[in-house]
């Protein structure tokens, strides 16, 4: 009788350390969050605290830091349009390039093109109709990177067939 008395004692002693252990763990989840938000906050300021330094270091923050192949001022302004907003076809594009520069060509914004194309900086997509283009992604990964910020795994690229 003891020892039923005893064993009985030791599963309530048990049951008791289960429940705080429970206990424990549910008091201890928020802080968990709150830790998981502050990393992710100092993610995103040492991404802005990235960007300050190169604004300080170059004067601006532009992609054409991570492509220094881009001689000329119409190159450049054709990679921050596809930066700004991807897909855009060369009228599109030749738009943008005029609203920040002043003058542009669609036939010169179409060479410019192709040589982007072909050093592996813009892609073109084929559409129904027209032929867009958009930063190749290894650029924009440099781009991210340059920026400290990291580009986001978890979302689909437009090529998937949702927005972002």
């Amino acid at each position: 009788m003891a020892q039923d008395d005893l064993r009985m004692e030791l599963r309530d002693l048990r049951d008791q350390i289960e429940a705080l252990r429970s206990a424990l763990a549910d008091a201890a989840r928020p802080y968990t969050e709150l830790m998981s938000y502050v990393e992710r906050l100092q993610d995103f300021s040492r991404g802005y605290f990235r960007i300050l330094d190169l604004y300080a270091k170059y004067g601006k923050v532009s992609p054409d830091l991570v492509i220094p192949g881009l001689k000329d001022d119409i190159s450049r302004h054709i990679v921050v349009a596809l930066f700004d907003k991807p897909d855009r076809n060369i009228s599109q594009i030749t738009e943008a390039v005029k609203g920040k520069r002043g003058t542009a060509s669609r036939r010169i914004v179409r060479a410019r093109l192709a040589n982007l194309k072909e050093q592996g900086i813009v892609v073109a997509t084929p559409g129904s109709r027209t032929r867009t283009f958009r930063v190749a992604d290894g650029v924009a990964e440099k781009w991210s990177q340059v920026l400290g910020v990291p580009k986001y795994k978890d979302q689909p690229h437009e090529d998937q067939g949702t927005n972002r």
